[in-house]
């Protein structure tokens, strides 16, 4: 297996060469840190007393609701919305448990982008403005996409495939480049891939869009193993291209899949919940009622005898990377993700019970900027382990650079 610079990568070290990429990204910065280090967050969950947090409807939340986690998504239809874009962590559980995630993620960015604490306490304010806004089907209309959101929205609605393999691939061919990202599968891989866009319920899936035909051919092109994000330490990854319609004819276009081996969530689920016992199952379930536009693209299946997802990256995914923000554009940002998730959890809830949920949340708090006590205290916890975790985590790969 070829790794950068030619060298071979074992498959029993892939674990080992992620870790280290996984590392180098978290000790970026304090937010980079929050985003690869999810567990102390379900393990801060995990030690809340119950009665510390309202418990919300047992709906399916996102788990890892985080920034990075929101964006673009293309449906098979062709139009496109924020949507959560990442559900490896779904369960159905408290609804709480995303605004606390997605509060520590904007918390953590006013840090970076060395705002004031006062920004902050404005920012959860307007994010459970937002989410009761979402909850209840009353978004503000008239105002736009925040400027951040804009730009990547404008951004995603003019991409092709030939933006989306330049991004992936440094180049427009549809083959996969073997080097950093990218190394080379095993011969039993390579085997299985083959097999599974064998069966007709699986090759479909290249042909859901409405630009292309039902009874295309479909086609592996190329495949590799992929070296990406922090939750994919030594489990499978594959970065697939299909060919679909006539190889070599007129007709032919190209699709670049991704296989993501599924896992037991460590995201808290509420105790009675009933999901699937197949972990990509219910990755699938979780995103078909979270975020429609992604999880009718999605398939459950099993590979080389693991539970795999199975999904088509389209040229108008794209997460939201924001490094900086103004004050104006964190409060209209907070606003306007929370209620993304509020009507990502609303189309779960019938009337009575959206509205209901959404009377919880406004208990206890003044006509005055008042976020709820328990999101305040929630997030303040948080921030202060997270930046003590992060230096901890800083020094730690200090020492092992310096070794």
């Amino acid at each position: 297996m070829t790794g950068a610079g030619g060298k071979t990568v074992r498959p029993a070290d892939r674990a080992a060469v992620l870790a280290s990429s996984r590392n180098l990204k978290m000790a970026r910065s304090a937010h980079a840190y929050v985003r690869g280090n999810t567990r102390q967050f379900y393990e801060w969950l995990q030690a809340q007393a119950p009665e510390s947090l309202p418990a919300g409807p047992a709906i399916w939340i996102c788990g890892d609701c985080h920034l990075g986690n929101l964006g673009p998504i293309a449906s098979v239809n062709g139009g496109v919305e924020i949507q959560i874009r990442d559900l490896d962590q779904t369960v159905i559980g408290n609804p709480a448990h995303d605004l606390i995630r997605l509060g520590l993620s904007l918390a953590m960015a006013a840090r970076g982008s060395d705002l004031p604490g006062v920004t902050t306490a404005v920012m959860l304010e307007q994010l459970m403005e937002g989410y009761c806004a979402g909850l209840a089907g009353t978004p503000d209309e008239q105002a736009g996409l925040p400027a951040p959101v804009h730009l990547v929205m404008k951004d995603a609605l003019r991409r092709s495939w030939k933006h989306l393999a330049r991004d992936r691939f440094d180049a427009v061919a549809p083959s996969v480049p073997i080097g950093k990202r990218f190394w080379k599968l095993l011969p039993e891989e390579k085997g299985a891939i083959a097999r599974l866009f064998e069966k007709k319920s699986v090759s479909r899936l290249a042909t859901l869009l409405g630009s292309r035909d039902d009874d295309a051919p479909v086609s592996v092109l190329d495949a590799a193993y992929w070296m990406k994000g922090c939750s994919s330490l030594g489990l499978l990854r594959y970065a697939v291209v299909l060919g679909v319609g006539t190889p070599g004819g007129d007709d032919l276009q190209y699709c670049l899949v991704d296989i993501k081996q599924a896992v037991p969530a460590a995201a808290p689920a509420y105790k009675d919940a009933r999901m699937p016992k197949d972990h990509a199952m219910r990755v699938v379930d979780g995103a078909r009622h979270l975020s429609p536009h992604l999880g009718d693209r999605m398939l459950a299946a099993e590979l080389l005898d693991r539970p795999v997802f199975i999904r088509e990256l389209l040229p108008q995914d794209l997460k939201l990377e924001i490094e900086r923000l103004t004050r104006a554009e964190a409060t209209e940002v907070a606003a306007f993700l929370g209620g993304v998730v509020g009507k990502a959890h609303a189309r779960q809830m019938d009337d009575a019970t959206a509205s209901g949920w959404g009377s919880e949340l406004r208990k206890g708090r003044s006509k005055t900027l008042d976020a709820p006590g328990w999101l305040w205290s929630s997030i303040v916890d948080l921030v202060a382990s997270h930046e003590a975790g992060y230096l901890q985590h800083c020094r730690r790969y200090a020492l092992r650079e310096a070794a």
